[in-house]
């Protein structure tokens, strides 16, 4: 891990500055956010109307033959969005077109990236990532950010698909706390996404343009949400397909999975952005919590991957309770925490699109149990699903990773296949009547 970071550090590294000259600009863990990412104090009245956008430097780029920058050009954007309440929230994101051809014919297509986990801190959003591959904040408390999320956004772009990838509510834009692994408002992000790409102007995507959804782990759960909530959020968009990569499709089965491994600061993510968005559960949370649990989920709020698995490896949610019991438990005993967590499940909707559901058969991170059901709950809707277990060994129980990383990187050329044929618009056939006999 340490070389790939010295690899990785002369190639977009963010050095970040011990502190802020700017008194309006934010800084997270000593890094300079942008003052793009502070949301003005009112917004459009459309989701997806844009609020503002300016040119972003790719980290890694190279000039084309035809004098173009590959893979594309790109353009950083906020738009206007709705959370689990209804109310307006502001969503930063970017939008990269292609400089290779579309050879598919018709349109252009689009496909909104939903990033995996990439932490709570606002210097972990995606698209700033793509701006610095490497983030690295040593002034006040080590943060470190990695946006192995590019990988895939440079293979679609490669295909002469256009991209935007967002940043969810709340990570990257300063007025709030990310409201991590949440349902709605992920959802409502990444087709809000759709409709502030197509009120960019001088792009090539039109309303003609085919969409897809990708995501992994964060990512798939927000696509499989999206996909859901498609045809009541935006009926106006239609969908090719989406890719819905070990979702965290049943929070109650996750946190277990979460709880103690290399990357146990999502637990801590999840109960912040419950928090946030169920003010209602603060004073509940605050019985339950004990010093060092108050001071984690403080510090967790401003982390990023990186940080996560540095600062809070291996940790066990029953060590930041009074009652020395897990985040699991205290959602069992108690049944307004337990509604809210329910209330982030998804399976319960038809997706309207082709959907595409992977997971590695021994991930324990996002547990494969959990995401398999979700395939299993949109197959007894008779939506079109194509499961796909990832078979890889099982390399150690709780190491993300291993069991859960290295299925998004053996399944992605296949994901981005699938996804391109159903940009493309050719038929899927599901494989909903082999689910039973498959893990």
């Amino acid at each position: 891990m340490v070389a790939a970071l010295s690899a990785l550090a002369f190639v977009g590294v963010q050095a970040a500055p011990a502190s802020a000259d700017d008194g309006d600009q934010v800084v997270s863990r000593g890094v300079k956010i942008p003052t793009f990412y502070n949301p003005p104090s009112t917004l459009p009245a459309a989701n997806g109307a844009l609020v503002r956008t300016e040119p972003l430097k790719l980290g890694l780029s190279l000039p084309g033959l035809d004098g173009r920058q590959l893979p594309g050009t790109a353009t950083r954007l906020m738009y206007k969005s709705t959370d689990t309440h209804g109310q307006p929230v502001a969503v930063t994101a970017a939008y990269i077109e292609p400089a290779a051809r579309w050879t598919g014919g018709g349109a252009r297509p689009l496909v909104v990236l939903a990033p995996g986990t990439m932490g709570q801190g606002d210097q972990c959003a995606a698209s700033l990532a793509l701006e610095n591959p490497l983030t690295l904040g040593l002034s006040d408390g080590i943060t470190v950010s990695v946006g192995y999320e590019n990988l895939a956004a440079y293979r679609l772009l490669s295909r002469g698909i256009a991209v935007t990838v967002t940043d969810y509510a709340g990570l990257g834009a300063t007025d709030r706390v990310h409201t991590y692994v949440n349902r709605l408002d992920e959802a409502h992000a990444v087709l809000d996404a759709v409709r502030a790409t197509r009120a960019l102007p001088n792009t090539s995507v039109t309303t003609a343009s085919p969409v897809g959804l990708y995501g992994y782990s964060q990512g798939g759960g927000a696509t499989g949400a999206a996909a859901e909530l498609q045809p009541t959020y935006a009926p106006e968009i239609k969908l090719a397909g989406a890719y819905v990569g070990a979702p965290p499709a049943d929070l109650a089965r996750t946190l277990p999975g979460i709880d103690g491994s290399a990357l146990a600061a999502a637990a801590g993510w999840t109960v912040n952005g419950l928090a946030h968005t169920y003010p209602e559960l603060r004073p509940l949370i605050d019985t339950y919590t004990n010093d060092k649990g108050r001071a984690a989920l403080a510090d967790i709020s401003t982390t990023c991957v990186g940080d996560g698995i540095f600062g809070y490896p291996f940790a066990k949610t029953k060590d930041w309770t009074k009652q020395g019991i897990s985040l699991s438990e205290v959602v069992a005993r108690e049944p307004v925490i337990k509604a809210a967590v329910d209330a982030q499940r998804i399976g319960r909707l038809k997706p309207a699109t082709p959907v595409r559901v992977a997971t590695g058969v021994a991930d324990d991170t996002v547990p494969h149990g959990q995401a398999r059901q979700l395939a299993v709950d949109w197959c007894k809707k008779g939506a079109d699903v194509t499961y796909h277990p990832i078979y890889l060994p099982n390399l150690g129980d709780k190491v993300v990773l291993t069991n859960h990383f290295l299925p998004l990187i053996e399944d992605q050329v296949s994901a981005l296949d699938w996804i391109e044929d159903r940009l493309q618009g050719r038929w899927t056939v599901s494989n909903c009547w082999r689910v039973p006999v498959m893990p």
